[in-house]
């Protein structure tokens, strides 16, 4: 299934309290489970103003519908062209 990652500009996302955290998290999968199993969320990464969140989908237009279905931001989704780590070197 094709990966994505997406980038949310929101600002101050790094104050986020752990509660604020988990209810954005809940929200999301509420929606996820709505959406059913083809889009699923792998993790996200947290930064100052921006968070960025790797999802599994068949398409664009459906992360985007997520994004649009929990009232988050979707500033820029990118599909993933390969993924390299310190093992690619070897």
């Amino acid at each position: 299934m094709p990966k994505y990652v997406i980038e949310r500009e929101i600002p101050g996302a790094g104050n986020l309290s752990a509660e604020q955290l988990k209810a954005i998290s809940q929200t999301s999968c509420g929606v996820l489970s709505k959406m059913g199993s083809q889009i699923q969320w792998i993790h996200s990464y947290v930064t100052t103003d921006k968070i960025y969140c790797v999802y599994l989908a068949p398409n664009e237009a459906m992360v985007r519908e997520h994004a649009q279905q929990g009232g988050f931001p979707a500033n820029s989704v990118s599909l993933v062209a390969a993924i390299i780590d310190p093992a690619t070197a070897e």
